[in-house]
């Protein structure tokens, strides 16, 4: 199946990528949606872990499906002299390289950025890691629980009751490692055009999550007071901003920071007496929450929401991750496509989020199987048929059937 991308306002980048798991290959899959020519390089002996991790559609890892789609794949033993001359090859007709591993790695491999520089001196470089390449935990193993513990997302999440809780998403993996790469490579690009130049791209997990306190940091610095988790105003302080249970146990979300919709609300509720206790904290906002909570327990969900829609305040439902699919307003956006594999059939997936009106961008196919196009890849720069049935009895590439 032909997955090079035939629209999107990266037509013309080839990215190289090297990545495993979640971070990097979301990222890489959204610059490929976006028109990028991407390129998943995995061993062929030991491919993205990703490919192996339950649950599965038919025989098909559910998480390499979603993250995975409209990339080519090359399977190719990099440990091997002639796997490295096959990947600067392929660095001469790039543009990026994307990679996962600890600092040092690829130099050893003999195919790091200062290495790839030698073959192609504008080569870019977007280097994924926990830690980044230098600081005391540069090279400490790290998964996104760690990350988001020292950057103090963790102790912030919860209530005084539960302590710090976990985030339903992970949020350094894909705040931290997919959307800032992708940042990354789009900043370095456009350095390119300008000075002509290419350059490596340190894109810390830790660093790159630091930014989600930004509030709370400067909180912080400005009264020296340390927060419980649940006691800053947007994560549980304040009783006019937060999640409340309803008459069928389904969730609504109050957001009502401004004055106006919190007035309107307190109308609509029958409660003037709320009005002036509009961003009261501490145990005030306690004995709020508990009328707000008793008030929701006496319609649905979805009677609150309609109510609310008719006053244009800020009151929605809480979807659970079954309903998303069927909301009205993400279909209308297109954000959940479906497409149709070779093997798992028919899956509905999440969309494109960037909506650009010239360039109109699409997911170019489904997520390939290990090594779907290497023999395609290494036909485009030069390998001639019997170079190539020669590598692969080699077992230096690894061509599906």
């Amino acid at each position: 199946m032909e997955r090079k991308p035939k629209a999107g306002p990266l037509q013309g980048i080839r990215i190289l990528d090297l990545t495993r798991l979640y971070p990097g290959p979301l990222g890489t899959m959204m610059l490929a949606d976006m028109g990028a020519d991407v390129i998943k390089i995995e061993d062929v002996n030991s491919p993205d872990y990703m490919r192996f991790y339950p649950p599965y559609i038919a025989s098909e890892s559910a998480g390499f499906v979603a993250v995975n789609r409209s990339k080519r794949s090359l399977a190719l033993n990099l440990k091997t002299p002639k796997g490295v001359g096959i990947f600067m090859s392929l660095v001469k007709r790039a543009d990026i390289v994307v990679e996962q591993f600890r600092p040092g790695v690829l130099t050893e491999l003999g195919i790091g950025y200062e290495q790839a520089r030698h073959v192609k001196d504008n080569i870019i470089y977007v280097s994924i890691t926990g830690y980044g390449q230098n600081g005391p935990y540069a090279q400490d193993a790290g998964h996104d629980i760690n990350y988001i513990g020292y950057a103090g997302i963790l102790s912030s999440a919860g209530s005084k009751e539960t302590g710090p809780l976990l985030p339903g998403p992970q949020l350094a993996d894909v705040a931290g490692g997919a959307y800032m790469s992708m940042i990354a490579c789009l900043c370095a690009l456009w350095a390119r055009e300008k000075t002509g130049e290419g350059q490596q791209v340190d894109v810390a997990m830790l660093d790159s999550v630091l930014p989600l306190m930004t509030l709370q940091m400067a909180h912080y610095q400005a009264t020296k007071i340390h927060l419980a988790p649940g006691e800053a105003p947007l994560s549980g302080g304040l009783a006019c901003y937060g999640v409340y249970s309803c008459a069928d146990d389904k969730h609504v979300a109050l957001g009502m920071l401004e004055n106006k919709f919190w007035k309107m609300f307190c109308e609509m509720a029958g409660h003037t007496e709320w009005i002036d206790k509009h961003l009261v904290m501490g145990e005030e906002a306690e004995n709020l929450r508990r009328e707000i909570a008793a008030l929701f327990r006496t319609k649905t969900r979805d009677e609150w929401a309609a109510a609310a829609k008719k006053l244009d305040i800020c009151i929605t439902p809480v979807l659970d991750i079954s309903e998303v699919e069927t909301d009205p307003h993400l279909q209308a956006r297109q954000m959940v496509c479906e497409q149709v594999h070779p093997v798992c059939g028919g899956i509905k997936e999440i969309g494109v989020p960037l909506k650009f009106s010239a360039t109109k961008t699409e997911p170019s196919g489904p997520s390939p199987a290990l090594g779907e196009d290497t023999k395609s890849i290494l036909e485009e720069i030069g390998y001639t048929h019997e170079e190539i049935e020669a590598l692969s009895k080699e077992g230096i590439i690894l061509i599906s059937s």
